[in-house]
């Protein structure tokens, strides 16, 4: 009698004790943006999920995916890449991940259940700027400092509102944190405080009027969080036309419908409802910004009366969104359009969970 094996835990208590040991002492510059997904409790959960999407793969491909996914720039496309798969496979079908086609290895090849294969899978993943990220580790750093001063207030960084701040090195963040140290230690009260070329507003409480004290005994810096702006699904679109103009020749050949799933990362604020506004040409503007930014974004100019739609091309089948939240549900969007369309099970389902 055949039993189901255990599955190996590449990301168990052994990977979280590893992973502490090697960067828990760290400075936050030194750590990847996903050290809590890789160590905390509450996201256990995840690691379960990326043991199980793992024990499915080729044990190369597994290796792989496990040796490069906490590194801060395949963390989200690998996510979204595992989770597309996971959505096919929920749908009924079996997958084969970058099977041969020629010269072409898709992301997933879909397979009935009869062994044929009936779609062609490539993902997208929509991501910030290597600027950004080091842009948002550079205010983290600033932030993990000040959070080392025993006074409990909230501070903010004061900046143009025509342009975006810059963000400290990790020397002047150190030099700054040794300033804000003996201000905030000082008897003499301050609304602002300047060090090193920046202005730090002490925050009040809007409804006291009171200096606004946060949880714990510490500093508590709002920094830009490098993320504010217009957020739109073009330059998404755009990703997804470029992966139609790759495959759409191989697609043709073997007569297979092509499938682009897409999915986001959690710094760009994007959701699938900026795709659906593209898609039925409605006018809405989206602006992404929090407590601490100043500059959210350069002008921008609309012209009602020419709402922006994007019609899919007649060579990709649908669109299959991969929303960045555990357990990340799913969306499907077909193109009625299509010059072959998607697999019925695939466009005639509802929406679901990975």
């Amino acid at each position: 009698m055949k039993t189901d094996q255990p599955t190996v835990r590449r990301f168990g208590p052994e990977f979280v004790g590893e992973q502490r040991r090697r960067y828990g002492s760290r400075q936050p510059e030194g750590r990847m943006l996903s050290y809590d997904l890789a160590v905390e409790d509450e996201y256990e959960p995840w690691r379960i999920w990326l043991d199980e999407q793992l024990a499915l793969l080729p044990e190369k491909a597994a290796a792989t995916f496990a040796s490069n996914l906490w590194r801060d720039q395949n963390f989200w496309p690998d996510i979204i890449e595992l989770a597309a798969g996971a959505a096919l496979r929920a749908r009924g079908f079996s997958v084969q991940f970058e099977r041969r086609w020629g010269e072409q290895t898709p992301d997933w090849t879909v397979i009935d259940q009869d062994g044929t294969p009936v779609a062609l899978v490539e993902v997208l993943t929509h991501s910030p700027s290597k600027e950004t990220y080091g842009k948002m580790k550079a205010w983290h750093y600033l932030v993990e400092r000040l959070k080392q001063i025993p006074v409990p207030v909230v501070l903010t960084v004061a900046g143009d509102s025509s342009q975006p701040l810059d963000a400290p090195d990790p020397r002047t963040a150190k030099k700054i944190a040794q300033d804000l140290r003996r201000a905030l230690l000082s008897p003499l009260h301050q609304v602002a405080y300047r060090s090193q070329g920046y202005a730090f507003l002490l925050q009040a409480d809007p409804r006291t009027g009171q200096t606004m004290q946060p949880p714990g005994m510490s500093t508590i810096l709002v920094p830009p969080s490098n993320m504010a702006g217009v957020v739109s699904a073009q330059p998404l679109v755009a990703g997804i036309e470029e992966k139609v103009s790759k495959y759409r020749v191989l697609a043709k050949g073997v007569g297979l419908p092509l499938i682009v799933a897409v999915g986001a990362h959690k710094f760009t604020g994007l959701e699938v409802r900026q795709l659906d506004d593209l898609l039925n040409g409605i006018h809405t503007l989206t602006v992404q910004f929090s407590y601490g930014d100043t500059f959210v974004h350069d002008p921008v100019s609309f012209e009602p009366g020419k709402p922006a739609r994007w019609d899919m091309p007649r060579d990709l089948a649908g669109v299959l969104w991969v929303d960045n939240i555990f357990p990340f549900t799913t969306q499907w969007r077909s193109n009625q359009g299509a010059a072959t369309p998607a697999p019925t099970r695939l466009a005639g389902m509802p929406n679901t969970r990975s």
